[in-house]
């Protein structure tokens, strides 16, 4: 396989779907100046995250994202603007009675790939649905699994996304500081400084490439973190946005660069999974 261009997505979105459509098409405007094959945008941003993670206010009514369909025209729009670029976006996405905090991966007008969260934190499951897996789906940019925020925090997710072929991870999130107990800056934040530890210990723990792109600025009670990035198979972070909006881009060999991190030490290959117990069983 020859290098691909990777970017790695820190933005605002809200609720207004023409202006998230109007900031879609330029970010990925912007991609294409850097050279970019990937781009990885946020979660929810088709309508925006929610305003908290406590569920919503008391006798208020729920402020919640519009229900997109993976086929609907809203995504159909954002597979048309791709065009010859592979574009990772999440949204609200409805199945009947149901809604579910989905990520869809679209190129040349089409979705080649669709993942639902599946670890949702806090009170995340007040409005949406879990997930019920993980698979891995072939790209022109190599085989690619995609994560949604929380879904990071447990290594199971990406090693089976490994396991699945992945060579390349994307995770979209609205990972948001503390609200307990913020840090003077965001770089100092703890909860910027895990979203950052995750990222690296996902691609090293499976050696796969980390695409990792979340929301910035403010939305309701929540702040974000930003620091999209992409991260190689060693752990190494390759490009990063920091705390600020903007794009993480980094040009590698995909192929090369994991055949080269797994030729002495491969995670995949020197698994014992005899020895696990329970942490393997079904």
């Amino acid at each position: 396989m020859s290098p691909v261009t990777l970017a790695a997505v820190a933005a605002p979105f809200g609720r207004d779907l023409d202006r998230a459509l109007a900031d879609v098409e330029a970010l990925l405007d912007r991609a294409r100046l850097a050279g970019a094959d990937l781009v990885v945008l946020p979660e929810a941003a088709l309508g925006g995250y929610l305003h908290d993670l406590n569920g919503g206010r008391p006798g208020a009514p729920p402020d919640l994202p519009p229900v997109l369909d993976v086929d609907g025209p809203v995504v159909r729009r954002v597979a048309e603007m791709a065009d010859g670029l592979v574009v990772c976006v999440g949204f609200c996405e409805g199945d009947g009675d149901l809604r579910y905090n989905t990520a869809a991966c679209v190129h040349a007008g089409e979705v080649l790939g669709v993942h639902r969260k599946v670890h949702l934190p806090l009170r995340e499951d007040a409005s949406y649905a879990c997930g019920s897996g993980f698979a891995a789906f072939d790209t022109p940019v190599g085989r690619l699994g995609m994560l949604i925020c929380y879904d990071k925090a447990f290594p199971e997710a990406g090693r089976s996304l490994a396991l699945d072929g992945a060579e390349v991870i994307a995770c979209l999130s609205a990972w948001p500081c503390s609200r307990t107990d913020p840090a003077p800056t965001l770089a100092e934040d703890r909860w910027t400084q895990r979203f950052d530890l995750l990222d690296r210990a996902g691609a090293l723990h499976d050696q796969v490439v980390w695409v990792s792109a979340n929301q910035s600025g403010t939305f309701g009670d929540l702040r974000f973190v930003a620091s999209a990035k992409v991260v190689g198979p060693g752990g190494e972070v390759l490009a990063t946005t920091g705390t600020e909006p903007g794009l993480a881009v980094a040009t590698l060999d995909v192929g090369e660069a994991l055949a080269g991190t797994r030729r002495h030490m491969g995670h995949l290959r020197d698994r014992r999974p005899d020895t696990y117990g329970a942490a393997v069983a079904v």
